[in-house]
């Protein structure tokens, strides 16, 4: 038979129940964490390269304080002011020249007025909904999830380019002062995402009171340099500069300078608006973290808002003043930057103004590369909300290695990179794409608000009502302004990504849907059938070889009522080989069948064969050898016949195909299993697994650390039980399982202390007994399945399961 072997049919390495040295009763495995399981090398590689993995139970939440919460959670909102003002600029420079520096006030003042209200809107938000999801969050509750998904959309696009925005900010900083590292821009960018991907994939979490660092030293060094840059200004000390350098926006269509509004058309206020709208993306960050503040969370995190918006709005006006003050001008380029021209004008070139200004350029990195990052925790955890409700891939629900939604991350970074060298690594071009996400989140989030405000009428629900509309109108218009104004320049991209990705997430929801109505339909009825009466078991085999006899074990431990072993004659020289060594093998007790197969069609003659049995009254397994063969490189030179048998076999009823794999690196394995046994047993014999002993460490290969629990008094080691002895003991819950029982529920749970396991056994489901819960349990020991158990006894936990946060 053929190529229904191709890669090869197999059996993998199994892990089995031996009897004990005195043969009367099976020797119990070794308990969970203590064995040294092998591992694959790719397994092993990323042990290496991210640490230990983590288990589930070292899943928490940190709890922030106001002051905290504000240097961790507003790195991307603030770090705007390095950029925001520089964008408003570049539009209005090459139109009007000097005039300018006096028309960047009023369009600062007009973005100031947008962040008013949006903090006002946002205010509401974070007292109403205190979980992570933001905008998306508030949608979803109040529209319901389908019209949630253009929240979705907005709050996607706007992480994916916040990073590419942030990094090349943050690398133009590095550029304006170290002019030599320009040219490398791109490949600097795409550096410090993979350097951020590969610690998010290794567990940094956003919260770390560490990322408080960068924005408080920003705060202080662009402080000082406004405050001192005024004081200079009031003194005649301040001297202002000349918009005519190499290099400057002034060489691309620069008009002769002319009066204050002439040759400044509408147009290019609101463009110029529209590219300082950039200023206030992050402001949502707050509102995405509320679970993080301490209690009371609501009033937490809406003062730490205020106080947010109250800085950047101030470090705004402050870096467009300076700019008015000096005339500092964007270049082509991107560096030396607005900020790093004013800092070098203020501070001068002294040795204490050399100093000055290096620590301006320190704080501008850190802060918007730190604002870079914020984007790797937002945006997987968005995606996984996104995906619970089934509106995307639920592989992006799954936590990693490290407890990171990784596959969220390498998306994300996947994204960041495309961007960054679509763009050169340019903030400008990036700009074009990024507000009209973030203030389409701004938008769904006011406009939810007013649903929620009229569905809940608080007291003074009036008002809200009217703050959120009128943010949520506010916010609308400026979206209109940026799609229109900067259509030609890149933002008809997200104009047409928008429906596109709203279309897709609900194509994705509908499928999804389709699956589980088909999953779900008849479950009742099928579950209550009685069992088949008939099992027949037809295995195929192609050659005689170790794949093949751990097939014929495995069929022979199914004990069916008939076991077929099926050739089928491809190739007549390979049949008789395949009979003569069947014959000489001892195999001659398991008749072997060899069918012709003219057409060698193979998968289309098992339907045939199998259609046979089909009468309603019999089960019919297919075994499918299939030999696995480690390295990339080793898949290229054989086929899945056995997987495209498999397909389609199981679109027919009363058929189950059986893949049996088997590996051909198991002799390897088995050398590591017998050392990692033999290494259990010394531990045993040492008594280290015993309750209040060593906590049960990583194997060898970098296994996750299960720690034992704390020794306590008045317990009891589980080996140490006997039958009828009441006890008190305590472990861990390993697993549960309900069974019906004379028309009962019984839970049982088994509970594991590093020395042995007991079952515990509940007429009804006890709330928190579940999977890694930490319980004393005392009662009288009897028996339940032949093994050692407690009924109903009396518990307290010690730890309850883990919850996610945010979740």
């Amino acid at each position: 038979m053929p190529a229904t072997t191709g890669s090869g049919f197999t059996c993998g390495v199994q892990l089995q129940r031996t009897a004990g040295g005195d043969g009367r009763s099976p020797a119990p495995l070794p308990l969970t964490g203590t064995t040294e399981l092998p591992e694959s090398l790719g397994y092993r590689l990323k042990t290496k390269l991210l640490g230990p993995p983590l288990v589930t139970e070292q899943l928490g939440e940190q709890r922030l304080g106001k002051v905290a919460a504000l240097g961790v959670l507003s790195p991307d909102c603030i770090s705007s002011t390095a950029y925001g003002p520089e964008e408003m600029l570049r539009i209005l420079v090459p139109a009007v020249g000097v005039a300018a520096f006096s028309l960047l006030l009023p369009v600062t003042l007009a973005v100031i007025v947008v962040l008013f209200f949006v903090t006002l809107s946002y205010r509401e938000v974070v007292m109403a909904y205190q979980k992570t999801g933001g905008s998306y969050m508030v949608a979803r509750e109040n529209f319901g999830p389908r019209v949630a998904q253009v929240a979705a959309a907005a709050l996607i696009i706007d992480y994916s380019v916040t990073v590419a925005v942030q990094v090349a900010a943050g690398t133009s900083a590095v550029a304006s002062a170290i002019p030599a590292l320009g040219r490398y821009s791109v490949e600097l960018s795409v550096l410090v995402v993979l350097l951020m991907a590969y610690g998010n994939l290794r567990g940094l979490r956003e919260a770390s009171r560490v990322f408080a660092i960068p924005t408080y030293l920003f705060i202080v060094t662009m402080g000082a340099m406004v405050v001192v840059g005024i004081v200079r200004a009031a003194l005649g000390r301040l001297a202002v500069h000349s918009i005519h350098a190499h290099g400057a926006v002034t060489e691309v269509g620069h008009r002769p300078d002319v009066g204050l509004l002439m040759g400044a058309s509408v147009f290019v206020l609101l463009k110029s608006f529209a590219n300082g709208g950039s200023s206030l993306t992050g402001l949502e960050a707050i509102s995405n973290g509320v679970s993080a503040f301490r209690p009371p969370s609501g009033p937490n995190a809406r003062r730490t808002l205020v106080v947010m918006s109250a800085t950047l709005g101030s470090l705004v006006v402050g870096v467009s003043v300076l700019a008015r003050l000096t005339h500092a001008v964007p270049y082509i380029s991107g560096y030396p930057t607005v900020v790093s021209q004013e800092a070098r004008y203020v501070f001068g070139h002294g040795a204490v103004g050399s100093v000055l200004y290096v620590l301006v350029i320190v704080a501008n990195v850190a802060i918007l590369y730190t604002g870079g990052n914020t984007s790797f925790n937002g945006f997987p955890f968005l995606a996984s909300f996104v995906a619970q409700d089934s509106f995307l891939p639920r592989w992006l629900t799954k936590r990693g290695h490290r407890l990171a939604f990784s596959n969220g991350i390498l998306v994300l970074t996947v994204i960041g990179i495309a961007l960054l060298v679509a763009s050169g690594s340019n903030v400008d071009s990036l700009v074009a794409v990024y507000a009209i996400g973030v203030f389409t989140g701004f938008t769904m989030a006011g406009a939810g608000m007013v649903r929620y405000h009229r569905r809940t009428r608080q007291p003074g629900w009036q008002h809200r009502q009217v703050i959120n509309g009128f943010a949520a109108v506010l916010t609308a218009a400026v979206v209109v302004i940026f799609a229109i104004t900067k259509f030609t320049q890149g933002a008809w991209i997200v104009v047409v990504l928008f429906p596109i990705l709203v279309f897709w997430f609900i194509r994705i929801n509908h499928r999804y849907r389709r699956e589980e109505a088909v999953l779900a339909a008849g479950v009742g009825r099928a579950s209550e059938a009685p069992p088949l009466r008939r099992h027949v078991v037809i295995l195929l085999v192609d050659r005689l070889d170790l794949a093949t006899v751990s097939a014929v074990r495995y069929a022979r431990s199914l004990v069916p009522e008939a076991l077929r072993v099926v050739h089928y004659r491809i190739d007549p020289l390979q049949s008789r080989q395949l009979e003569q060594a069947w014959r000489g093998r001892g195999l001659s007790r398991l008749p072997l069948e060899i069918l012709d197969c003219p057409d060698r069609r193979i998968g289309r003659s098992v339907l045939g064969l199998v259609d046979a049995y089909l009468d309603g009254e019999t089960l019919v397994s297919v075994l499918l050898p299939r030999r696995d063969f480690s390295g990339v490189a080793s898949r290229f030179l054989h086929d899945r016949t056995a997987d495209r048998i498999a397909v389609l076999l199981s679109e027919v009823r009363d058929v189950r195909a059986i893949i049996v794999p088997f590996e051909l690196t198991e002799r390897g394995a088995r050398r590591r299993l017998a050392r990692a046994a033999a290494r259990t047993a010394a531990a045993d014999q040492a008594g280290l697994a015993a309750v209040g002993g060593e906590p049960v460490g990583t194997g060898g290969d970098g296994g996750p650390s299960h720690p034992a629990p704390p020794t306590l008094p008045g317990c009891t080691p589980i080996a140490d039980l006997h039958y009828r002895q009441r006890a008190r003991v305590a472990g861990q819950v390993k697993s549960v399982e309900i069974q019906p029982r004379d028309g009962i529920q019984v839970l049982s749970a088994r509970l594991e202390d590093g020395s042995g396991g007991l079952t515990l056994v509940f007429g009804r489901r006890p709330e928190g007994i579940e999977p890694s819960a930490r319980i004393v349990a005392e009662g009288m020991v009897g028996e339940f399945e032949g093994a050692l158990a407690m009924r109903n006894p009396e518990f307290e936990f010690l730890a309850r399961p883990t919850d996610e946060p945010g979740s």
